[in-house]
């Protein structure tokens, strides 16, 4: 349902150029919802006049783009329309060019114009996109060639002086678009409109470049660092994880792949591990780790014992984890603060799940999001474990794909799961009774890669339906769909 103030602000916009001789004339309350409006409905006109005339001194889509009073869509959990974003960058140039001189002429009182325009928390899943929205890669290089030609090209008259301007963006970089970023952010040094970077990710940049972008972001703003997909060697990582401990304010950092330097763990990669502890002693804020396919087999207790407040998400993917490593986790603080875990692809079937139970234990009080894809899992240990799993009282999701389970198992789990009242989406594997000929017990890979027998597995899904439907638990969503699930967002949790 829309309000009648929203409905009149549809109403208004209709005719855009009337609706931006308008806009002084209105009362400034109103913007808000005029952006919101005009960003839905793409009318470009209008919204390239709201940000050049924004009466505040903050314009935030995290703040304009969410559910309010007035409209229930939340934009911000959809991919932003490029013509709507577009708009907003041609209205950020056209702010830049009106001197604070010449602001100060205008009907709208500019004493509290525009000055920070936060563009961070726009939806990106990865997948791929409609061709009318923009990713954030593409945001990335709308912004830094903002930059670029605002600094090549002047953005003032002689003896004028621009209005400052504070961008606020999430950033991602490839190959591909680092030398525009790099120059982008080069340029906002010294300028009047200064880009700063919340969230980063890095994909696939070798080690100097990688350092070269670090060196050139503010370590006041950035929160979060990914740099899960740039297969770093100890060396490497020794040298980025230096310049990485200068953000005081890094509450997430995500490094996978990283790797010895030689066939056998030599004496520098020893020193360079060392180093690298010693670095992620210096972070206060961290609350994400993400050490995905890493080198912790038998490690893990001296990375924890580094970090100097608990973790609320740790993500452990691939590292095969020995029962001491679990053992340790479950006794240190982190475990009774974990919101999020992901222990996949590390073999929980023989002598780790008990110490894995243990773990379970000590987070069933907070844990909201338990990933446990290609674990090994079988019916046998999943019934061990579901005592203990079902006093994970505040579980919201369950991964379980991947794992040998049969359709006697996930009926036992589904039955059990009914006490888990917050318990919203169970990813589970197609069982194992809908497979031809598994050699037993089945390697993950066979599990991903066999066919199915298709009329099977749609009787079990009828089952499964039909049990959540008598458990009154028909609002669970309980799928084989693990595309796009696998990346819960800690920070939306």
């Amino acid at each position: 349902m829309h309000t009648l103030v929203f409905l009149s602000t549809r109403q208004v916009l209709q005719c855009q150029p009337a609706a931006c001789q308008a806009l002084p004339l209105l009362p400034r309350e109103l913007f808000p919802l005029l952006f919101k409006v005009a960003f839905m409905e793409k009318t470009t006109v209008v919204l390239h006049e709201l940000v050049h005339t924004w009466p505040f001194p903050l314009l935030s889509f995290q703040q304009l783009l969410q559910e309010c009073a007035h409209c229930s869509r939340a934009l911000l959990q959809e991919r932003p329309s490029a013509e709507s974003m577009q708009a907003v960058i041609l209205g950020l140039t056209a702010q830049l060019h009106t001197p604070e001189t010449e602001a100060g002429t205008q009907p709208l009182c500019r004493k509290h114009a525009l000055r920070v325009l936060d563009m961070t928390g726009l939806l990106d899943d990865g997948v791929e996109q409609d061709p009318g929205t923009m990713s954030m890669w593409d945001c990335t290089a709308a912004v830094a060639r903002t930059c670029i030609t605002q600094q090549q090209g002047g953005i003032a008259e002689p003896g004028l002086a621009p209005v400052p301007l504070e961008v606020r963006a999430d950033l991602q970089v490839t190959q591909a678009s680092y030398a525009f970023l790099r120059e982008g952010l080069r340029n906002s040094v010294g300028s009047p409109l200064r880009l700063y970077c919340r969230d980063l990710w890095a994909e696939d940049l070798p080690m100097r470049d990688t350092v070269t972008l670090l060196q050139l972001l503010d370590a006041s703003c950035l929160c979060r660092m990914d740099l899960s997909f740039n297969n770093l060697g100890l060396r490497d990582l020794s040298v980025i994880i230096a310049h990485v401990a200068r953000f005081q304010h890094l509450a997430s950092l995500r490094l996978h792949y990283i790797h010895r330097d030689s066939g056998q763990l030599s004496v520098d990669d020893e020193d360079n591990f060392r180093y690298f502890l010693a670095q992620m002693g210096h972070f206060t804020c961290l609350r994400e780790l993400s050490m995905g396919s890493s080198l912790l087999s038998g490690r893990l207790d001296q990375l924890l014992s580094t970090l100097q407040s608990p973790l609320e998400s740790l993500e452990l993917a691939f590292c095969a984890l020995l029962p001491e490593d679990l053992r340790f986790l479950a006794r240190t603080s982190h475990a009774v603060h974990l919101k999020k875990l992901d222990l996949s692809g590390n073999d929980l079937s023989g002598s780790q799940l008990e110490p894995f139970q243990g773990l379970l234990q000590a987070a069933a009080a907070t844990l909201l999001h338990l990933e446990l894809t290609e674990c090994q899992l079988a019916d046998t240990q999943l019934l061990a474990t579901l005592p203990v799993l079902t006093r994970c009282a505040s579980l919201r999701y369950l991964g379980l794909y991947g794992n040998p389970l049969s359709v006697a198992g996930l009926r036992e789990l589904l039955r059990d799961s009914v006490a888990q009242a917050e318990l919203r989406t169970v990813v589970h594997p197609f069982p194992v009774d809908c497979y031809e000929g598994l050699p037993w017990p089945p390697p993950a890979s066979v599990l991903l890669e066999a066919s199915i027998n298709e009329e099977k597995f749609a009787r079990v899904e009828a089952e499964l339906h039909q049990l959540l439907l008598a458990s009154g638990r028909a609002h669970v969503l309980w799928t084989t769909d693990i595309i796009g699930r696998l990346a819960a967002d800690y920070f939306s949790l």
